[in-house]
């Protein structure tokens, strides 16, 4: 009797299996998307000195009490300037966007707020203290934490990390998969079909889905259903990689090669309680964590999304593994298998002023039904304990 696992169960089973990827050092230019493996320090104060937010004069605020005023420009300060004179009484520098303020200056006042003079400049408007001035560790202070462990590291945080003086920044390393599709019948396009062969597609879909978080995907296409094949090809490249996912071979028919070739090695093959990719497989081969897929391509990206993606996110740092959740109306009844929890290709539709939105199924429940797949914006997920919903009832839904 084949035992059946739950779906929270195998996908907390899959999770275990990948543990926590390497933390490496990348150069900044490298690091886009991945996650922050320790936080980090800044290694300078921002600003890193006190200096002008705007193109205009520096003075002290006492000296533009009454305007307007006319007073000697003593010097010029550009951005970049790095011997700077202190800025006696009466006098004013004229001074740009992001250059050090004097000593002795107290304010700047706007270039539009003068003449803009050189020599002399006519100052239109009084300044209060302070005015214009951004102030040294007023955005970081020099030794704080600048970015926390765990953060995922897009632009800001890359811009942040290279203000404070970071050239490389620790992080999880993106984790590499071979994916591997299985099955005599499969072709690799463009070459002709014969009558009873089809185009291989799932490992084009696995790889770019794993690609797309942030994951490094190697492709072995179309291997056939020859056991000692699939361990030849397949044993050599296991020492480059830290994961190996399969589709195809798992169920419970004849010729299924990849179930023939890991069974009593380290990997187990179960029944989840799903519609649909009930038949999976995970464990250790040779010390590489494996997962198997079922062959049909819907069965595959319902697994990709129930098991692989919370898994290689979490793998890699990642804290919201889980895709949005949320509850929507039915546009028409549908039905579920009892004892299994179905996932169905679905388009969801934000209703303004309500709560819930508008779901409505997207192609039959068919595991081989791909084109629906194209049309669908989300999941719709009826549990084990639910064998059909009305029209206008409400469900779950998986946002993709």
């Amino acid at each position: 009797m084949v035992c059946v696992i739950s779906v929270d169960a195998h996908r907390e089973t899959v999770t275990g299996l990948l543990g926590n990827a390497p933390v490496i050092r990348l150069p900044l230019a490298s690091a886009a998307g991945l996650v922050l493996a320790e936080d980090v320090r800044a290694g300078v104060s921002l600003p890193p000195f006190d200096n002008s937010a705007m193109d205009g004069y520096a003075v002290r605020a006492a000296d533009v009490s009454e305007v307007p005023v006319t007073l000697p420009v003593a010097d010029d300060i550009p951005a970049g300037r790095v011997d700077i004179t202190k800025l006696e009484p009466g006098t004013a520098h004229r001074i740009m966007t992001g250059a050090p303020l004097p000593p002795g200056a107290d304010a700047v006042v706007m270039v539009e707020h003068t003449d803009g003079g050189v020599t002399d400049v006519r100052i239109l408007r009084t300044v209060v203290l302070g005015a214009h001035i951004r102030r040294r560790g007023e955005d970081v202070v020099e030794g704080t934490v600048a970015l926390s462990a765990g953060t995922v590291l897009g632009p800001a945080q890359l811009g942040l990390a290279a203000a404070v003086g970071l050239a490389e920044v620790p992080v999880f390393r993106p984790l590499k998969v071979l994916v591997v599709s299985t099955g005599t019948e499969l072709v690799d396009a463009p070459e002709p079909l014969r009558h009873g062969q089809i185009y291989e597609s799932n490992s084009i879909m696995l790889a770019s889905a794993i690609r797309a978080l942030g994951c490094e995907a190697e492709v072995v296409r179309s291997v056939v259903d020859d056991v000692d094949e699939f361990r030849s090809v397949i044993e050599p490249r296991l020492a480059d990689v830290d994961l190996l996912v399969t589709s195809g071979g798992v169920s419970a028919g004849a010729y299924e090669v990849v179930k023939d070739a890991l069974t009593g090695q380290g990997v187990e093959f179960r029944k989840i309680a799903m519609q649909p990719g009930g038949p999976q497989g995970c464990g250790r081969w040779k010390g590489v964590p494996v997962v198997t897929l079922p062959g049909n391509p819907v069965s595959v990206l319902v697994s990709f999304e129930a098991f692989l993606r919370p898994a290689l996110l979490a793998a890699m740092g990642h804290t919201g593994v889980d895709r949005r959740k949320v509850r929507a109306r039915l546009s028409e009844a549908m039905t579920s298998p009892a004892g299994r929890r179905q996932f169905r290709r679905g388009f969801y539709t934000p209703s303004e002023g309500e709560v819930t939105g508008i779901v409505g199924p997207r192609g039959g429940p068919g595991s081989h039904l791909l084109a629906s797949f194209t049309q669908a914006n989300c999941l719709i997920v009826l549990p084990e304990d639910v064998d059909s919903v009305d029209q206008g009832g409400e469900v779950t839904v998986l946002l993709l």
